[in-house]
């Protein structure tokens, strides 16, 4: 098997296995910051156990010498955690993963402001279309009983707080990131801690919390190591694949309608993503 194969398997997996992440955020019946708890520590605790078993404490050493840029990651990450299933708890999903499809131009964005990166024109027609699609889905908010604006902002905050996270580390290359996971998602738990009754819901629930958490597991890591075969519009045409089929599941299984203009202005989101990132890709095939 090639590597680019290798990557192209590695990358599909790893969102496939996160598209049940806002079924599972349905599914558990707790308050949202207690989901968000057990979500960090079950994910967090799964990845650190593998890492332990297969590399011992050496990567951890290199991801608290990164300096700033491991600090801040590591802020973002784990804000991430609770900031997800906030936004899935106020709005609908199909809300939350159009605007997540939204993530590569903020990255674009934090790219050009914090390292001088310049933006295309390719990128510009492509943040004007996906700010319409978003402008469509915010109209619809307010027509869905589902769907509300506070969980859009909530869902905007954690696609941009993911992709300063991936633009801090840009420059980290040399240093793998994946013991960073841990020590975010337990770490944003613990804050979580103090101010919640995590314990009750455990008994009934615990395969809920516990496959919750394993399906992040295997999902993160395989998004972390699967994009390091193949090329960035690759890791983008793949990644859109959980805005269409996280809604869909949801709507199967708990019948969650997404609503006209979620649909409308997903279609206008991904629609603008799939036409640029096919445009990068060709090009960087003639080149």
């Amino acid at each position: 098997m090639n590597e680019h194969l290798k990557g192209l398997i590695i990358t599909t997996l790893g969102v496939l296995f996160v598209v049940p992440d806002s079924l599972y955020v349905r599914l558990i019946d707790a308050e949202p910051m207690v989901t968000a708890f057990w979500r960090g520590m079950s994910a967090g605790g799964i990845i650190l156990l593998g890492l332990l078993a297969v590399q011992g404490t050496k990567g951890f050493g290199q991801v608290l010498r990164s300096g700033w840029p491991g600090v801040i990651y590591m802020v973002l990450i784990g804000y991430t955690a609770p900031g997800f299933v906030l936004a899935v708890t106020h709005t609908s999903v199909a809300n939350v993963v159009f605007i997540f499809a939204s993530m590569p131009i903020f990255s674009a964005i934090f790219a050009r402001v914090f390292l001088g990166e310049p933006i295309s024109r390719r990128v510009v027609m492509t943040m004007l279309a996906v700010m319409g699609g978003l402008a469509i889905i915010a109209y619809g908010s307010g027509e869905n009983a589902v769907a509300h604006w506070s969980g859009d902002l909530y869902a905007l905050s954690v696609c941009i707080a993911y992709s300063g996270a991936l633009t801090a580390v840009r420059g980290l290359k040399d240093i793998s990131m994946i013991p960073a996971i841990p020590l975010a998602y337990i770490g944003a738990a613990l804050l979580i801690w103090p101010f919640i009754e995590p314990g009750p819901p455990v008994a009934a629930q615990w395969h809920l919390f516990l496959g919750h958490g394993a399906f992040i597991a295997v999902a993160t890591c395989f998004l972390t190591l699967g994009p390091r075969y193949i090329s960035s519009p690759e890791v983008s045409l793949l990644i859109l694949l959980e805005s269409v089929l996280a809604p869909l599941l949801v709507w199967a299984i708990v019948g969650e309608d997404p609503g006209r203009w979620a649909m409308i202005g997903g279609a206008v989101v991904i629609g603008a993503l799939l036409v640029s990132n096919f445009v990068a890709l060709r090009r960087r095939r003639v080149v």
